[in-house]
C-alpha cells in the first residue's frame, strides 16, 4: 500500500517488457524455423542488409501476435528487449516494414511463392487425408486501410471491414490457404477459384475425403465443382420456411445419432431443391496471455524472463513452452 500522497519515481527500469506472454510464440517460431524457411526472398534486397525480408517476415508475425495492426503501430516493439533479443539485438523501424512489403507488391506471383512456403511448413503436420473447412469472417477497420469496404457487418454497421476468404484442415485445424478480399462481397465469390488454388498448393500426396461449408457458400456452381472433381462435401442450407415446411411432410424415419443425458441429435435424409441457387478471440488472447509485465536478465551466458508474479495463466504457459520444445 502507497501512503504517502507524492510517490517518488523514477524511469530507470532496464530491460523489462509487457509482451511476456508472447515467449512461446516466438519459441515457436523460432524451433518451426520459420526464418530459414523465407530465406528464399532474400535475393530481393542487397546482400549486406541489416534487415532482410526473412527476418521482416518474422518480425511482422510476431509484432501481429502483440497487437500491431497498423505499421505505425511497431513503434511499441522498437526498444522492447523480448522481441530485440528475439530478432539478435535490434529492431527494424516501422517506415522500413512498409517499404519491403511496397518492394513484395512489385514482384510477380509473390503471393502465391509465399503461401508455397508456408504449405512447405504446414504440410509435414498433416495426415494423408484431408478435410476442407472453408469459413469467411468480418475484420473491422478503424480508418480508411486500402481495400477496406463498407459491407454486411454484425458487429459495426456501417463501418468499414474487411471480409478474409479462409480454408482449414479439419482435423489438424491448421490454415491451408487465405486471401483478404473488401467488405462489400459476398462470402462464396470466387470461391471456387480459391478452392482450385488451394487445391494446386497442396501436394498430390494428399487425398482430399470431402469439403466442408456454412450456407454462405451455398450455390449450385460451388455444388457442382466438387460433384465434378468427385470430392465428398457437407454444407449447411438457410433454415427458410420452405425447406422448413418440406422435412416436416417428409415421411423418412428420424435417426438418432446422439443420446445421452444432455444432448440428443438426431437427423434425416431428404432430397430438396431450392427454388433458386445464386450467386477465444485473438483480441482476447492478447490481452490476458500475451501482455504481461516481465524483465529480462542476464547471468554469465544464460538470459532468463522474469515474469510478473499476478501472471493468471503460469499453468498454460509453461504447457505451452513445454509443447514447443517437444517440437523436432
Amino acid at each position: 500500500m502507497i501512503r504517502s500522497a507524492s510517490p517518488k519515481y523514477e524511469f530507470n527500469l532496464k530491460n523489462s517488457t509487457k509482451f511476456s506472454g508472447i515467449l512461446p510464440f516466438l519459441q515457436f517460431l523460432e524451433r518451426m524455423k520459420i526464418q530459414q524457411t523465407f530465406r528464399g526472398f532474400d535475393c530481393l534486397k542487397k546482400d549486406n542488409a541489416k534487415f532482410p525480408l526473412s527476418k521482416i517476415f518474422v518480425y511482422l508475425i510476431a509484432g501481429w501476435m502483440a497487437d500491431c495492426s497498423r505499421m505505425f503501430h511497431f513503434q511499441s516493439l522498437q526498444n522492447d528487449p523480448l522481441i530485440r533479443a528475439f530478432l539478435g539485438g535490434k529492431c527494424p523501424h516501422y517506415t522500413l516494414l512498409s517499404k519491403d512489403l511496397l518492394r513484395l507488391e512489385k514482384i510477380e506471383d509473390a503471393a502465391i511463392e509465399f503461401k508455397e512456403r508456408v504449405m512447405d511448413i504446414i504440410e509435414p503436420w498433416l495426415d494423408s487425408d484431408l478435410i476442407l473447412d472453408f469459413d469467411s469472417s468480418v475484420e473491422t477497420v478503424y480508418g480508411n486501410q486500402e481495400g477496406a469496404k463498407i459491407g454486411v457487418n454484425p458487429h459495426k454497421p456501417g463501418r468499414k471491414s474487411y471480409h478474409p476468404l479462409l480454408v482449414f484442415e479439419g482435423k489438424s485445424h491448421l490454415c491451408l490457404n487465405g486471401v483478404l478480399r473488401p467488405g462489400n462481397v459476398h462470402s462464396a465469390d470466387n470461391g471456387i477459384e480459391f478452392a482450385e488454388e488451394t487445391y494446386r498448393l497442396l501436394s498430390t500426396q494428399y487425398l482430399i475425403r470431402y469439403a466442408r461449408f456454412d450456407k454462405g457458400f451455398g450455390g449450385e456452381k460451388f455444388y457442382s465443382y466438387w460433384e465434378q472433381q468427385k470430392i465428398n462435401y457437407a454444407g449447411k442450407l438457410k433454415w427458410t420456411s420452405r425447406l422448413k415446411k418440406y422435412v416436416e411432410n417428409d415421411n423418412s424415419p428420424w435417426i438418432r445419432y446422439v443420446d445421452d443425458e444432455l444432448i440428443v441429435i438426431e437427423g434425416k435424409t431428404v432430397y430438396y431443391q431450392a427454388t433458386s441457387f445464386k450467386s477465444y478471440t485473438i483480441r482476447r488472447f492478447r490481452r490476458e496471455f500475451i501482455y504481461s509485465a516481465g524483465v529480462l536478465t542476464s547471468h554469465s551466458r544464460r538470459v532468463s524472463l522474469n515474469i510478473c508474479k499476478t501472471y493468471a495463466h503460469k499453468w498454460a504457459f509453461r504447457k505451452m513452452i513445454q509443447s514447443v520444445r517437444m517440437i523436432d
